[in-house]
């Protein structure tokens, strides 16, 4: 159900949108969420169209791309794509700065990764 919030304030973008460009229907409307979200696409669909009477974007549809997790080294800030599914996250500070290291759940093998700078890094993967 948090679908519904979110969905009633991508309304309120798209309504001042709309109105600052002097749009008189709004037929398509595309999102960008990442896969690390658990938003329903049906769910926020089904909201939208709930919320969307008498509107200028009744009947509009949601076209939604998934977009991939990206991580960042923080040594060499070369990004690099995920390919895992489901995440639990610990956040450790160093001396400098904060650090978010992600691991699968429920996996615990760890892995060595090499990064730009050449400076390795244990994980679990």
């Amino acid at each position: 159900m948090h679908e519904l919030p979110i969905t009633e304030s991508i309304l309120k973008i798209v309504l001042k949108h709309a109105e600052t460009n002097n749009v008189r229907q709004v037929v398509t409307i595309h999102l960008q969420i990442g896969k690390l979200s658990d938003l329903e696409d049906e769910w926020i669909q089904r909201y939208f169209d709930f919320l969307s009477k008498g509107t200028l974007a009744q009947g509009a549809k949601l076209k939604i791309e998934r977009m991939p997790i990206m991580i960042q080294c923080n040594v060499c800030s070369t990004a690099y794509e995920s390919k895992w599914q489901s995440w639990a996250i610990l956040s450790a500070r160093t001396a400098d700065r904060r650090t978010a290291i992600f691991f699968p759940e429920g996996n615990t093998t760890s892995r060595t990764w090499r990064c730009n700078s050449g400076r390795s890094q244990t994980h679990r993967s």
